[in-house]
């Protein structure tokens, strides 16, 4: 009886106690990796979004920048609106023909105006500001989007779009200035 005991004393093993402690613990982790799955899963989408509102965000600004930087001169400026002459490549001002290439551009006044969730860009003859507005941007929380400098007869043009922050805190911003390099043409 005595060798018979001895072996199998001597296996190696788990008791019932150390599989239960196991599989507990084993369970909480696994609820706590399914846990962040599951939250980054739902958060995936607003990120997404906020990302694609940036992208497009730095791509009206530069939009933006770059026709202000073409522009002669600045004929309207506030906070929410910058008004202002510049050449343009369309068959007729406000219109969506494109000029041949051979064909030389046309003086034309372009508006750009924001409210507290959009932008738009109107483009009429340089005399009027009469036009079509067309929407060329949304989702921003403020309509003091531009500064100025000098403030009374403005050659540079500063562009700030504020983007509600998805946690709530701060606004995120993009912003870019130009001067307008033409400006010496119209007067």
């Amino acid at each position: 009886m005595g060798p018979t005991w001895r072996s199998a004393r001597s296996e190696a093993g788990f008791t019932l106690v150390e599989l239960l402690v196991a599989s507990a613990m084993g369970v909480v982790v696994m609820g706590a990796v399914a846990s962040l799955v599951i939250s980054a899963v739902r958060d995936q989408p607003k990120i997404s979004k906020q990302a694609q509102n940036i992208t497009t965000a730095r791509w009206v600004l530069e939009r933006m920048t770059r026709e202000i930087r073409d522009g002669i001169a600045i004929k309207e400026a506030t906070p929410s609106k910058v008004s202002f002459e510049s050449y343009v490549r369309h068959t007729a001002c406000g219109g969506t023909a494109m000029l041949p290439s051979a064909s030389p551009s046309i003086k034309c006044r372009v508006t750009f105006e924001c409210s507290t969730s959009a932008c738009s860009r109107t483009e009429s003859a340089p005399a009027t500001s009469v036009g079509t507005p067309r929407q060329i941007f949304s989702g921003i929380d403020s309509s003091q989007v531009f500064t100025y400098v000098p403030e009374n007869q403005p050659t540079y043009v500063k562009v700030t779009l504020r983007l509600p922050n998805p946690r709530g805190t701060g606004a995120l911003t993009v912003s870019n200035g130009a001067s307008l390099r033409n400006a010496t043409l119209g007067y």
